[in-house]
């Protein structure tokens, strides 16, 4: 697992699972506490993730809402989506909307 520091978005590269979860917490939570803007986490260039991963997004997820900030999901892949749901997840991680083109 890669991770990119973009201000306040966080670019995750690879397998996100139970061996980069610290690492991505880290990073996480130093956004959160470091910026007053919302976190991103892109998981565009994520291939798999497992549910350990999942948990860590949910958690991190209400951190920030505790905190008065959001954390948000972009661009999850078919099969981070599909572990989500799989996982009942899915309700707990704020997915960013984009705006459908004409």
């Amino acid at each position: 697992m890669d991770i990119v520091t973009e201000g306040h978005t966080l670019v995750l590269h690879g397998d996100f699972d139970v061996r980069s979860t610290w690492e991505v917490r880290n990073a996480i939570y130093e956004r959160i506490d470091t910026f007053d803007d919302d976190v991103v986490i892109d998981m565009t260039d994520v291939s798999t993730i497992d549910a350990t991963a999942l948990r860590l997004l949910a958690v991190a997820t209400r951190h920030a809402w505790l905190s008065g900030h959001h954390l948000t999901v972009r661009n999850p892949g078919p099969a981070v989506r599909r572990m989500a749901h799989l996982t009942r997840l899915a309700h707990a991680i704020e997915v960013e909307q984009v705006a459908a083109t004409a």
